[in-house]
């Protein structure tokens, strides 16, 4: 059953036409539209004229089947964001946002780095900020792509929400080919729970106000258990008398620093004995990576729910702090 469902995606892709209007009158988007009415008081009109203007997207279809972080090694995947002249521009944006940057720091906890690492990584310090209509991108997704519609589908829930509360034209915002908006790259529903006005002039814009952008980031974080002060991720190396199980690149922590140090584990770091951890394998450009990853490694994954993206995070971060602190010196 699984070969025929993957066999029909596969005929759907390669035969779909490039774009699409939605037709209103399909069963399933009829039957979103009548639930949006009765559960979140819609307008019936101007959420069928909202989908009436929405597209479905071929290539939004043939991006979301294969996304980076599933098809690449990280040989492949960590020169994509730690490059020199990415580096640079982190610099260069650390330093003009410098004060904005250590106040929010200072106020939830969430260190600068951690802050440019995730804008460096989503968007290039804003110049890549996707360029699908994101009413296009998730109604393409929520009827179109079985293997993810019922996230999608909530997630065009919380857009239509969204823009009914922030006064926002359904198809004026632009973002990724999975719905994600502006610097941070929020999705809807992250976008409602976790975007802050740290302006204070009424709005919670991530598309141009940068202080909302690293603002919303970090209140994100907290949200998710951002432990500050706290270690995130430690180079390790296995002994000649490691004897624990093949390192599992999951999605949370399954040991302690002590129990891995005491399975032959060598990593340095300044955290209790009791604090958990999970050893991590990377298959790197000269071999095996190990690195034993700490609950802020995890907090980071929440944002995006690959050991890689979390990493290529860290270290660009990482790499930007070094950069900024030369200049300094």
């Amino acid at each position: 059953m699984l070969i025929r469902f993957l066999a029909g995606i596969a005929i759907f892709l390669a035969t779909a036409p490039a774009c699409l209007a939605v037709d209103i009158n399909r069963d399933d988007v009829a039957a979103f539209i009548d639930a949006m009415v009765s559960e979140h008081d819609y307008d019936r009109a101007e959420l069928e004229r909202i989908l009436s203007a929405a597209e479905t997207s071929q290539s939004i279809l043939e991006k979301i089947s294969k996304p980076a972080e599933k098809v690449l090694s990280w040989a492949q995947y960590r020169p994509i964001f730690l490059t020199r002249e990415r580096i640079q521009a982190g610099a260069e944006f650390w330093r003009e946002n410098s004060a904005m940057l250590q106040k929010i720091s200072e106020d939830t906890g969430v260190p600068i780095e951690i802050m440019v690492g995730i804008i460096g990584v989503e968007t290039y310090f804003g110049r890549i900020t996707g360029g699908n209509r994101v009413i296009d991108a998730l109604t393409t997704l929520a009827f179109d792509y079985p293997p993810r519609e019922k996230f999608f589908r909530s997630e065009l829930v919380q857009f239509l929400l969204l823009v009914r509360e922030e006064k926002m034209h359904a198809t004026d915002p632009i973002g990724s080919y999975a719905g994600a908006m502006g610097r941070p790259q929020f999705m809807p529903s992250s976008y409602r729970a976790y975007a802050v006005d740290s302006t204070g002039d009424g709005k919670r814009d991530i598309w141009n106000d940068w202080a909302d952008v690293a603002g919303s980031i970090a209140n994100y974080f907290v949200a998710h258990g951002w432990s500050a002060g706290k270690e995130v991720v430690a180079q390790a190396t296995l002994s000649s008398r490691f004897s624990g199980p093949p390192p599992e690149n999951q999605l949370k922590t399954n040991a302690t620093v002590r129990s891995l140090s005491e399975a032959g584990v060598m990593f340095a770091t300044g955290l209790p004995n009791d604090s958990r951890g999970r050893l991590l394998t990377f298959d790197g450009s000269d071999g095996n990576e190990y690195w034993v990853a700490f609950q802020n490694f995890f907090v980071i994954t929440r944002y995006n729910r690959s050991v890689m993206y979390a990493l290529a995070v860290y270290q660009l971060g990482q790499a930007i702090a070094v950069e900024v602190a030369r200049d300094v010196s």
